[in-house]
C-alpha cells in the first residue's frame, strides 16, 4: 500500500480478520469480525487523514498493522460485548416494570417508547446526584468493594455466550469458571456491609453471606448433574448435547432448584433479604448513594441477566431448538429464551412476598438440599442406565 497522498480507499480495507497471526480466536467469531471490520474503517480514515497531513509519514502504517490492528479491533470488540449485555439489561428492566405494573392492575412506566425512556431517565438521574461518602466508613474497602461488585457482574454478563459465533472465551470449564466469578459477588458485598460502620449495611452483608452459603451448595450440585450428564463443562458441548431433548426433562427438579437458586443468588425477590428497605433501609447499600447506587442496581442486573441465561443453557437448549440445531439467528432464539426465563422471574416476584431469613436458610438447607441430591441420583441412574 502506498502512504502518499491517495484515495481514502487506499486506506480502509477489510481483510479476513483471520489472516491476521495475532487474531486470538481460531473459530469464527461474530462480534469481533463485526470490531475488526469497524477498526479498519475508524484506522483507515485516520490514517488518512494523517497521510493527507503528513504524506509518506510511518504512524499511517503503523496504525493499521497486523499488531495494531488486532489490539484495537479487542478494544472495540469488548465494547460490543458490553453495549450488548447492557441493552439486553435495560430491556430486563423495561419488562420488569411493565409485568410488575399489569400484575398491579396498571399500565407501568408509559414515558416514551412504550415507556422505555424511563430506564434511560433513571440512569441520567443518578448520574446527577450528588457523589458522597460518609465520614466514618473504611473509605478504601467502601469504594473498592462496589468497584469490583460491579466489575465482576459486568465480567461475568459478557463471558456468556449467546451462541456458537457469539463468544468472548471458549473453554472446556466454561461453566465453571462462569459460576466461580459469578459467586464472589456476595464475599465483597459482606466486606463492604462491614465498611460502611453501619448496622443495616452489616446486618445486610451478613444475611447476603447466608444467602451465599444456603444456595451455592445446591447450585452446584445441579451444575455437576448437568456435567455429569454431556460428559462436559464446555458450554458449547451442553447446549449440543440437547439438540433432540432439552435436559429439562431428565432435569425437572434440577430446573426448579437451579431456577430458585439463582433468583436468591442475584438477591432478587422474594429472596432479597440482604437489602430488605422494609426492614433495613436498603441493607448492604444503604450508605451508596448517587452514581454508585446506580451502578449496584446495574450490577444486580447484570447478574439476574447471567442466571437467565445459564437456565437457558442448561436447561432450555440454549440457541438450539430441537431436531432443527442452529438457526439462522441463534443469538436471538437464545435470547428469546433468556428472556422467558426472566418473565418467570417477574412471575415470582408479583405473587411472593419477602420470606424471612429463617425461612430461606430453611427452604435451601431442607428443601433444595435433598431435591438436587435426588436430582443427581436420577442423572447417575439415566447415565448408567445409558440414556445418555
Amino acid at each position: 500500500m502506498s502512504y502518499e497522498y491517495t484515495s481514502i480507499r487506499d486506506f480502509i480495507d477489510f481483510p479476513d480478520p483471520y489472516d491476521n497471526p495475532f487474531t486470538p480466536f481460531l473459530t469464527s467469531n461474530l462480534p469481533y469480525d463485526l470490531s475488526y471490520g469497524l477498526w479498519q474503517i475508524i484506522g483507515g480514515t485516520i490514517a488518512w487523514l494523517i497521510n493527507v497531513i503528513v504524506p509518506g509519514n510511518g504512524v499511517s502504517k503503523w496504525l493499521l498493522c497486523d499488531e495494531v490492528s488486532v489490539v484495537f479491533a479487542l478494544a472495540i470488540f469488548m465494547l460490543v460485548t458490553f453495549i450488548v449485555a447492557f441493552v439486553v439489561v435495560l430491556l430486563n428492566l423495561w419488562m420488569e416494570r411493565k409485568v410488575l405494573g399489569r400484575l398491579m392492575d396498571r399500565r407501568g412506566t408509559m414515558i416514551g417508547l412504550k415507556g422505555f425512556l424511563q430506564c434511560v431517565a433513571d440512569g441520567l438521574k443518578t448520574f446527577m446526584k450528588e457523589n458522597t461518602i460518609p465520614s466514618k466508613v473504611d473509605k478504601m474497602t467502601y469504594i473498592w468493594c462496589v468497584s469490583l461488585i460491579v466489575g465482576l457482574s459486568c465480567f461475568v454478563a459478557v463471558m456468556v455466550p449467546l451462541s456458537q459465533r457469539w463468544y468472548v472465551v471458549n473453554y472446556d470449564t466454561g461453566l465453571l469458571i462462569i459460576m466461580a466469578f459469578y459467586a464472589l459477588a456476595p464475599f465483597f458485598i459482606l466486606v463492604s456491609g462491614w465498611a460502611q460502620n453501619n448496622k443495616y449495611s452489616l446486618i445486610g452483608g451478613l444475611r447476603a453471606a447466608e444467602l451465599m452459603i444456603s444456595y451455592e451448595v445446591p447450585m452446584l450440585i445441579i451444575i455437576a448433574t448437568t456435567s455429569l450428564l454431556v460428559g462436559s463443562f464446555n458450554i458449547g458441548d451442553i447446549v449440543n448435547a440437547q439438540d433432540e431433548i432439552w435436559l429439562i426433562i431428565p432435569e425437572f427438579l434440577g430446573f426448579i432448584v437451579f431456577f430458585f437458586c439463582a433468583i436468591a443468588e442475584c438477591e432478587r425477590p422474594p429472596f432479597d433479604i440482604a437489602e430488605a428497605e422494609t426492614e433495613l433501609v436498603e441493607g448492604w447499600q444503604t450508605e451508596y448513594a448517587g452514581m454508585k447506587w446506580g451502578l449496584i442496581m446495574l450490577g444486580d442486573y447484570l447478574r439476574g441477566s447471567v442466571s437467565c441465561g445459564m437456565v437457558a443453557i442448561m436447561f432450555l437448549g440454549g440457541w438450539t431448538i430441537p431436531f432443527i440445531g442452529e438457526t439462522p439467528i441463534p443469538e436471538i432464539i437464545f435470547l428469546i429464551k433468556a428472556w422467558f426465563v426472566f418473565f418467570l422471574m417477574i412471575l415470582v416476584r408479583g405473587a411472593i412476598a419477602r420470606v424471612r431469613p429463617d425461612q430461606i436458610l430453611n427452604l435451601g438447607w431442607k428443601v433444595f438440599m435433598p431435591l438436587a441430591v435426588f436430582n443427581l441420583a436420577i442423572a447417575v441412574l439415566l447415565k448408567i442406565g445409558g440414556f445418555y
